[in-house]
């Protein structure tokens, strides 16, 4: 048996989860235009090189200090449902079918919140989740704090290194399919890195190292669910 590790966000989805997430919660009221506005600024300090994405998931989980679990859990359930479902592209959904029927494990690798992970886990069948969690006290509210090491960058490889160790699997019989240059800790060592419609960065890294580059499509509406939300 060998582990497919998978991407979410531009991967396996057209769309970045996280992008949309900040969009609609502004609509629906649940943050400020200013909070919304500080989260698109990180990001795009992110995309420019000027921050870690790390140093930006640490902030974003400390600003959920002091609040409930179950809503953040529920609107998640209906975000999936609603936007996010319907984004698969096609080709991850065959490259998904034809590890399964080659008897891989199929893990998702990916920095968004076990909620959401857990969602896309059960509508792929996939056998396990490695994704970034938030403590919680006893009394369902949350501290702030990551549940763990924060699933990005070099974490992501720790999470993928234990994973494989504990199924008893080495890396090189390991695949791995991301878009981003910023998953290349992994890619570097698994057997099999593919680069999903890679950022420049990966795809140029890519070709440097024959790194196969896929193109898995889109569903049909991606750009209008990046653009239209719900009016409730």
């Amino acid at each position: 048996m060998a582990i497919a590790f998978f991407d979410l966000d531009k991967t396996l989805l057209a769309v970045n989860s996280g992008s949309l997430w900040i969009r609609r919660e502004l609509a629906l009221g649940h943050i400020t235009r200013v909070q919304a506005i500080r989260a698109t600024l990180w990001l795009a300090r992110y995309h420019m090189g000027f921050v870690s994405m790390q140093d930006a998931l640490v902030q974003a989980i400390s600003h959920l200090q002091g609040t409930g679990e179950q809503p953040i859990r529920e609107r998640t359930v209906r975000f999936y449902e609603e936007l996010v479902r319907s984004q698969y592209r096609p080709g991850a959904l065959r490259a998904v079918e034809e590890h399964r029927s080659a008897g891989d494990r199929l893990v998702l690798l990916t920095s968004s919140s076990g909620y959401m992970a857990e969602l896309v886990a059960r509508d792929l069948g996939l056998d396990a989740v490695l994704c970034n969690r938030f403590e919680v006290d006893a009394a369902g509210i949350y501290t702030g704090r990551p549940l763990g090491q924060v699933c990005f960058g070099e974490g992501k490889r720790s999470y993928a290194q234990a994973c494989a160790s504990e199924a008893g699997v080495p890396l090189s019989a390991c695949a791995f399919y991301t878009d981003s240059y910023s998953d290349l800790p992994v890619m570097e060592v698994v057997g099999r890195p593919v680069a999903v419609h890679p950022d420049r960065r990966l795809r140029r890294e890519a070709l440097r190292r024959g790194w196969p580059v896929v193109d898995w499509g889109a569903p049909e509406g991606a750009r209008a669910v990046a653009l239209d939300f719900p009016s409730q």
